[in-house]
């Protein structure tokens, strides 16, 4: 076998067919597609590859990264009403996603009551603008933010009307997002202005619907999933939230908002029911302390989620 065979194979056992190999004397030359990794799996593989090409005959290895440039998108999280948790679904959603490895930004399109800068403990941090577009903040969940909640004082009232709103909206999602593959957009409760100004002129590539069990909030939903689908954005599915309280003291579950009530309504709109999350004091006070639980590591109720919806965006790509 020459020795440009034997670079191939030793490189397409680490690197398949990411890999492209040329020779040149005694140097091995490779063009390494990238796509889809993150920093550290990027220079992971690198490593992997130049040690691979290091076979007897070449003396140096030479490795080019490419990555496609992917069209960046948007994931609705929405709900008929509010109070049934939809701001925190979307920031551990968020941070879930980004530990998968996307490089995922978080929009807070709440306009009248953003609560994303208090979850990804990022009050009192404002946004600059430059060349005309709002500078999204980092934060240190690897989630990028743009929230109202950060170019307003606390605690006063926004007090617009519905073009305004949706105005304020387009600026969020037209800040300068940079290699942001993915945002994700906290819808405000309802199918008002904010709603219709996203669907039509920012277009997500789907929704996921927030509900809690209870039928009056069911009813909300099928109003929201019916925006959706009248302005043709696939719905990903449903999740579940405030499902079930264990009580801390005797270990005994509850249902203070009904059960199975998000999952029947899924099934009967031909919609996938995607999980639920259930209600506990630990979710609670972590979102109020600004440490959303999809950063931890025993994570085990928005990792599932995450990797549901990660699954649906990929087949859509």
């Amino acid at each position: 076998m020459s020795i440009i065979e034997t670079v191939k194979a030793a490189v397409a056992a680490v690197a398949g067919k990411r890999a492209n190999v040329r020779m040149e004397g005694t140097r091995a030359g490779v063009v390494l597609d990238t796509t889809g990794l993150d920093g550290a799996g990027r220079q992971a593989l690198e490593q992997e590859v130049k040690a691979a090409a290091m076979q007897p005959g070449v003396e140096d290895v030479r490795v080019v990264l490419t990555a496609e440039k992917r069209e960046r998108r948007i994931l609705a999280v929405a709900s008929g009403k509010g109070g049934v948790g939809k701001s925190t679904l979307s920031a551990n959603l968020a941070i879930a996603l980004a530990r998968r490895g996307t490089k995922t930004g978080l929009v807070d399109a709440d306009i009248y009551g953003p609560s994303q800068p208090r979850l990804m403990a990022a009050e009192g941090v404002k946004p600059v603008a430059q060349d005309g577009k709002l500078q999204p903040v980092p934060t240190r969940f690897g989630v990028s933010l743009l929230s109202m909640g950060q170019l307003v004082e606390p605690d006063k009232a926004i007090a617009w009307r519905g073009p305004m709103a949706a105005g304020a909206l387009s600026q969020l999602v037209d800040g300068d997002w940079g290699a942001t593959e993915l945002l994700v957009l906290d819808l405000p409760p309802g199918t008002g202005d904010v709603q219709l100004t996203m669907v039509q002129k920012h277009r997500p590539a789907g929704a996921v619907i927030v509900s809690t069990p209870q039928d009056l909030a069911l009813i909300d939903a099928r109003r929201a999933i019916d925006l959706f689908a009248k302005a043709g954005v696939p719905i990903i599915g449903l999740v579940e939230n405030m499902a079930g309280y264990c009580c801390p003291h005797c270990g005994s579950m509850s249902d203070p908002f009904g059960s199975g009530g998000a999952e029947a309504a899924a099934k009967e709109l031909g919609i996938p029911f995607l999980g639920r999350v259930p209600l506990t004091i630990a979710i609670r006070t972590a979102s109020d302390a600004g440490e959303p639980p999809a950063a931890g590591e025993g994570d085990s109720v928005f990792a599932p989620l995450a990797e549901r919806i990660a699954g649906w965006l990929d087949g859509q790509a």
